[in-house]
């Protein structure tokens, strides 16, 4: 039973879809299980209800009903290679690092905006987004990417686990099972509710965050200095390795899919997306307090031999220990079972739903094994096979858990820039397009990050580069980005001049510059924004295949395959890094 209600004008009585596909074949919606009431962990909002008339006690329920897949996927985020990497940076750095969470902040917020107006409008996950968009060789390139890098992710989750666990005495053996017995029993009960509230157990457990930094004692001082940028030791390669990967265990690339996938299986519709950026806000600033939390930890709880030399999170909670005593060193365990759990749950969704995606198959957390068995059986090949992996020898599994994040942040300006495309597909999201700017900041984080990844292709290929060589080239960078930019701007500028003529000559010989003020209706702002309004709350992607699939210029083609091979040397020089720092 739900916690609440709000009082549904019409309600279904069940939330168990029918086996027989029921959405409207005018909508994008394939699934049957993802049209119905939003049933979540705190509540349940009824299929046809609104916020017309309601007051704020029931406004607020609605967005407690609402919460979970901003939320879910932002503490995924701090999963067992999150805690690693942070820890890393804490015991290797202090707080020298904290700026790059800062800075990812305004990156989290966009990239999982777009996803959230995609899935909400969309009613079907990024994967099939793409292979409906941009065709199949595309789809492969994405999707194929997002399951490499996935199934390594969720093998650090139960590296993680067995740190965890083994902190508490239990042998890795016993521990690595039970934990993939345990997620898999949760997402196989045929319900999301039930899922959800699991979810939201192992969230709470976070709270331990606190007294984790209370009791290292941390320093305000320092901290604060954290935030100005600054490169402790020097720009190099390690260094650069490091803060790609607090890029890519903080805006990872299986987020867009898990977050869009979640929102479509709770049934979040347009009128909804307010309230799920709430969601997602809440989810950013628990993440962001995690990793500040486990950074201090590392920073300022261990001792002073055990500064620069970290290994694992295991290691730190042991040094922990050592130095503060148990109920420090357990607290980080704690965390980083919690975590680890979390992020081995959000990641395997991610890729099973994706994977029904890809092969047209019922994935619904609403259906039972026997209605979905596709979805429920790539789920637990995942887990079997990453579980099986973890008990690969300590020493590469500490350096791959770091492989993986870097491996990750590489990857993210691909994916960044499918979901900037599908969000300036008026066919897709209509009036739920980005403005213009929008664009200019999904843009200089596209930008930046290829920039990140370039300096640390440079910097493994090039060791030796100084800390200024690496500044003068971020400059280059920055100056080169801007020209394109402004290029960009300048080119759509004439092809909508192109298009004014063409309308123009259309109506009769008509100014162009007269159909160019068309839009500017005697409409008030507010009246404006209304009727917007409006239409965005009742618009809907069309089904998919009634859609013209959107045609690559020359530029843009070019511009993609340049992007995927740069992208296949950066994550063949980072397998050399990592395998650099195996050997010594």
């Amino acid at each position: 039973m739900a916690l609440f209600s709000t009082g549904a004008t019409r309600r279904t009585t069940t939330t168990t879809p029918s086996p027989t596909p029921t959405a409207a074949p005018t909508t994008a919606v394939l699934d049957s299980a993802h049209v119905g009431d939003i049933v979540g962990a705190l509540g349940t909002i009824g299929q046809h209800d609104t916020l017309e008339g309601r007051g704020r006690w029931q406004r607020f329920k609605m967005l407690l009903a609402i919460i979970g897949p901003g939320l879910i996927v932002m503490v995924g985020d701090n999963d067992a290679g999150g805690v690693a990497t942070y820890a890393q940076a804490g015991q290797n750095y202090g707080m020298a690092l904290v700026w790059t969470l800062a800075l990812l902040i305004p990156v989290l917020y966009v990239n999982q905006e777009m996803v959230v107006r995609l899935g909400a409008v969309a009613g079907v996950g990024h994967a099939r987004l793409i292979f409906a968009r941009f065709g199949r060789f595309w789809g492969a390139f994405s999707v194929g990417d997002l399951f490499i890098v996935n199934a390594m992710t969720i093998v650090t989750e139960f590296i993680g686990v067995a740190l965890a666990l083994g902190y508490f005495g239990m042998p890795k053996a016993i521990a690595v099972p039970v934990a993939a017995v345990l997620l898999f029993a949760v997402v196989a009960g045929g319900s999301f509710r039930r899922w959800e509230r699991f979810l939201f157990g192992l969230i709470a457990i976070n709270i331990v965050m606190f007294p984790l930094a209370f009791l290292v004692h941390p320093s305000a001082t320092d901290t604060v200095k954290g935030i100005v940028p600054s490169f402790p030791g020097g720009l190099n390669s390690t260094l650069l390795l490091l803060i790609v990967a607090i890029v890519g265990t903080t805006v990872a690339p299986w987020q867009l899919f898990f977050q869009q996938s979640n929102i479509v299986d709770k049934r979040i519709t347009p009128r909804w997306i307010r309230y799920e950026r709430i969601d997602l806000w809440v989810g950013i600033v628990v993440v962001m307090a995690g990793a500040i939390a486990i950074m201090a930890a590392a920073a300022f709880g261990l001792a002073p031999a055990d500064v620069g030399h970290f290994t694992d999170a295991g290691a730190v909670a042991r040094a922990l220990h050592d130095h503060l005593g148990h109920t420090v060193g357990a607290l980080f365990a704690i965390l980083l079972l919690d975590a680890s759990l979390v992020g081995a749950n959000a990641v395997g969704l991610a890729t099973t739903y994706a994977l029904g995606d890809t092969l047209g198959k019922r994935h619904s957390l609403h259906w039972k094994i026997t209605e979905a068995p596709m979805f429920y059986l790539g789920y637990a090949l995942l887990l079997g096979i990453a579980a099986a992996v973890s008990f690969s020898p300590d020493h590469v599994l500490g350096l791959l858990t770091q492989g993986v994040q870097a491996l990750a942040g590489v990857l993210l300006p691909s994916a960044t820039v499918f979901l900037v495309l599908l969000c300036n597909d008026k066919a897709v999201l209509g009036p739920w397009v980005n403005s213009t700017r929008q664009n200019i900041v999904a843009g200089v984080i596209v930008w930046s990050l290829v920039l990140l990844s370039l300096a640390l292709t440079a910097a493994t290929f090039f060791p030796d580069l100084s800390t200024t060589t690496l500044e003068i080239g971020f400059g280059v960078g920055a100056l080169i980005g801007l020209l394109g930019g402004l290029t960009i701007a300048y080119a759509r500028h004439h092809a909508d001049r192109t298009r004014s003529e063409q309308t123009a000559a259309e109506l009769g010989g008509l100014d162009p510059d007269q159909i160019e003020e068309l839009d500017a209706t005697p409409l008030s702002r507010a009246d404006r924004k209304q009727v917007l309004d409006a239409d965005r709350d009742s618009w809907r992607t069309p089904a998919l295949h009634t859609l013209a699939r959107p045609a690559f210029s020359p530029l843009r083609t070019a511009g993609m395959i340049a992007l995927r091979g740069y992208l296949l040397i950066a994550v063949i020089l980072i397998g050399v890094k990592v395998v650099q720092q195996i050997s010594g």
